[in-house]
């Protein structure tokens, strides 16, 4: 990662659960610099939900590593949305997660194929930089009932269409980035 440049409009990360991915957008973010030199707008937009005490502390301890130079804003299912309202070329977003919106989109009882074909129009115009984490989910088993399949079809489509649009892909695995596209 070369710190200090611009970054491309569209940066996709991809990796398993704790591999390093959330860690590696935050410094490619935090490296960004605006064509003019000075820094752009940080802009977190989380995709989960504190269902527990557990995820209310994980929560709770991501936002304390990000620090004040972060705007946090939580947006479960409305992602398209978030987005439009908040790209702009001042700014830098990370969206984390993307495999968790499809959850929560399921569990919603939300039409995911069209909330995922609206998501790929809205970044095909949005002005700024934006850097989209997501699970692969799509190396291991095939899952043993139809509710874990649809998830893992819905993320693998879904990963295929935002990786075609990306100027930069990459896989992390156990916290080293293997650049991909």
């Amino acid at each position: 990662m070369t710190a200090d440049v611009p970054l491309p409009r569209l940066t996709f990360v991809l990796g398993g659960a704790r591999s390093g991915k959330s860690a590696y957008a935050q410094r490619l973010a935090e490296s960004a610099v605006r064509a003019d030199g000075s820094s752009p707008e940080l802009i977190f937009v989380a995709t989960a939900e504190a269902g527990d005490d557990e995820m209310t502390a994980r929560i709770a301890r991501h936002q304390a590593d990000r620090g004040p130079r972060w705007r946090t804003i939580e947006s479960p299912l409305e992602l398209s949305r978030t987005l439009q309202e908040s790209a702009d070329p001042g700014h830098v977003i990370v969206v984390d997660c993307l495999s968790l919106w499809i959850s929560n989109l399921m569990h919603a009882g939300r039409d995911t194929d069209q909330a995922c074909t609206e998501l790929s129009d809205i970044l095909a115009h949005c002005a700024g930089a934006v850097i989209l984490i997501s699970n692969e989910v799509g190396l291991g088993i095939v899952p043993d009932n139809a509710l874990a399949r649809a998830f893992r079809d819905h993320a693998g489509r879904m990963h295929q269409n935002i990786a075609a649009q990306a100027d930069r892909v990459v896989f992390v695995a156990a916290g080293l980035v293997l650049q991909l596209k």
